[in-house]
């Protein structure tokens, strides 16, 4: 299993905002020799900005209109062009088996984005995802760590590191 790491550090809102922007690409399949789609899974304690990111990383991929939170909903689906986005929120999850009985199974497609926050929520019933994306408060900013488990989350860590290094 592949675990590669990218910490970086977001001094405010929208070094985050360009953390999913730079993300974008690499979903969609449009950076050279990436293909669409991929799971991302997202943690941090409330208001650390996951909810933030997954928005504006829609927004780069060309969602347009409203995109709310699956707070309650707990799922939120999107489609731009052919690509399938699912943004899963399980934080009023009480017990694991909830994200398998309410048939979230079926979205854990290869060939669509999915964007779950709160992934820790559903135990060790979730596949492995090809990013976790953990973001930590770091004094007014977050300090956003990656961690690849597939060679695509490793590919794109390598993608996004070479630019963070200015």
């Amino acid at each position: 299993m592949t675990h590669d790491t990218l910490t970086l550090t977001l001094p405010d809102e929208e070094a985050t905002t360009r953390l999913a922007e730079r993300f974008a690409p690499l979903l969609t399949g449009q950076a050279p020799g990436m293909g669409p789609g991929g799971r991302i899974h997202l943690h941090g304690d409330l208001g650390a900005g996951k909810t933030h990111f997954v928005r504006a990383l829609l927004r780069a991929c060309g969602v347009a209109g409203r995109i709310k939170s699956p707070s309650y909903a707990l799922l939120e689906s999107y489609k731009v062009s052919s690509l399938y986005f699912y943004h899963l929120d399980f934080y009023r999850f009480s017990d694991s088996r909830e994200w398998v009985d309410a048939g979230f199974r079926d979205i854990l497609q290869d060939n669509a984005v999915v964007l779950i926050e709160w992934p820790e929520k559903a135990g060790n019933l979730l596949p492995p995802p090809d990013l976790d994306l953990h973001l930590d408060y770091c004094g007014d900013g977050r300090l956003a760590t990656l961690d690849a488990h597939s060679a695509k989350g490793t590919l794109w860590i390598t993608t996004l590191a070479p630019s963070q290094q200015k």
